[in-house]
């Protein structure tokens, strides 16, 4: 996924009312940018943290910039949590997913469970339909491990089970956290920050869900879903 205009450089004031951030221009400027995530950006938030903004064409925006890329650590982590469904769309098209390979239709937003749509429900003549959903993870708080989720996540814990009814159904089901970070080669999920849903992920695998987990490449020219990594399960 190529970013459509090349990104620029600035240093964060501080993020607030979780989509709005303030940072220093390379200029000198201060504006204020939207921020795309909703969650709670753990060690990503941090006052004088090198970012990287896009600019959008539309004139009549408001806020024309968007937080993109955050430096920290030494790597670079994405946290513009509508790309993940981008940068799996691109894999599953290029077939770059060994373990979702081969199937014919990739629908997005397919009507399941109660009150949902399924991110992808993947599907090929002969084989059972797979129902996919995926997670922005950008969460790295102990040497390379990433972690998900970063705040309570009442609504991904429901996806789990939407997840499990597929499988029970006799269809198959899959979760795959896009890890948007550079500096990670293992997954978790995240126990003291959202205790039921490291149980509820847990379930959902014994019951045949299956985890799969992908790093990313990033640059502030693009992004791409690279390679899988462990899931550590409880």
């Amino acid at each position: 996924m190529h970013f459509p205009t090349p990104l620029v450089r600035a240093t964060l004031i501080q993020r607030y009312k979780r989509f709005l951030a303030d940072v220093v221009m390379e200029n000198g400027s201060t504006i204020t940018a939207h921020c795309p995530n909703p969650g709670a950006m753990l060690g990503l938030n941090m006052p004088g943290l090198p970012v990287w903004l896009s600019r959008s064409p539309d004139a009549k925006r408001k806020l024309p910039y968007t937080l993109e890329l955050v430096e920290v650590d030494g790597g670079i982590v994405g946290i513009n949590t509508m790309h993940p469904n981008r940068l799996v769309a691109e894999a599953l098209a290029a077939d770059a997913i060994p373990e979702l390979a081969g199937y014919a239709t990739h629908r997005r937003e397919v009507k399941y469970g109660t009150n949902s749509r399924v991110d992808f429900l993947l599907e090929a003549q002969g084989r059972p339909r797979a129902w996919l959903e995926v997670k922005n993870c950008h969460l790295r708080r102990e040497g390379a491990l990433a972690e998900f989720p970063d705040c309570v996540a009442a609504r991904s814990l429901k996806h789990l089970r939407e997840l499990t009814a597929m499988v029970e159904a006799g269809d198959r089901a899959v979760m795959l956290y896009v890890v948007q970070r550079t500096d990670c080669d293992a997954f978790a999920a995240c126990h003291d920050l959202d205790p039921a849903y490291a149980r509820g992920l847990t379930e959902a695998a014994r019951a045949g869900v299956e985890v799969l987990a992908y790093v990313c490449e990033i640059t502030p020219l693009a992004v791409r879903l690279t390679d899988r990594i462990p899931w550590r399960s409880a």
